[in-house]
């Protein structure tokens, strides 16, 4: 039950599909997008994918609905909420309730983006986890992650 985890991709296919090839090495099964996408052509390589896709909208995604078409209506507005392999996650893209939401004890995941910083941090049961940025327009350095759901463990790895 191993997930990857992508945020602010802000169109960068190459460094995208380095994440996506990590991903199918380490026997991914589903993949979360916490946002900023940016622009529709990014499905060009994450819809390669084999397995599940959950993504929520970012602040600098321009064409919301041609993103939602091209990604199968599976890009959704934050915060959203869903279960998967029986654990309660939340993404969303800005972290203003991050906190907030982690003690609150409901979610077993939180997930996030926005700051292009990665992060894994435990708040009471609560995983909280940030990917940083694939795009590594920002800080230089381009990074994802992923979760092992069953054990509740996270990696963040560089994309090289």
């Amino acid at each position: 039950m191993i997930i990857g985890i992508i945020s602010d991709t802000h169109d960068h296919l190459d460094n995208l599909q380095r994440a996506l090839n990590i991903f199918i090495e380490r026997q991914v099964v589903h993949i979360i997008h916490a946002g900023d996408f940016t622009s529709p052509f990014t499905a060009r390589v994450l819809m390669k994918f084999q397995g599940g896709f959950t993504g929520i909208f970012g602040n600098n995604d321009g064409d919301k609905l041609l993103l939602s078409r091209v990604y199968e209506g599976k890009i959704y507005t934050q915060p959203y909420i869903f279960n998967l392999y029986d654990r309660k996650i939340v993404v969303m893209h800005e972290p203003t309730v991050v906190d907030a939401v982690a003690e609150s004890g409901y979610y077993d995941l939180v997930i996030y983006g926005h700051t292009h910083k990665a992060e894994i941090r435990q708040k009471n049961k609560t995983l909280i986890v940030n990917p940083g940025e694939v795009g590594g327009w920002l800080y230089g350095r381009a990074t994802a992650a992923t979760i092992n759901l069953k054990e509740m463990k996270a990696d963040i790895f560089e994309l090289k």
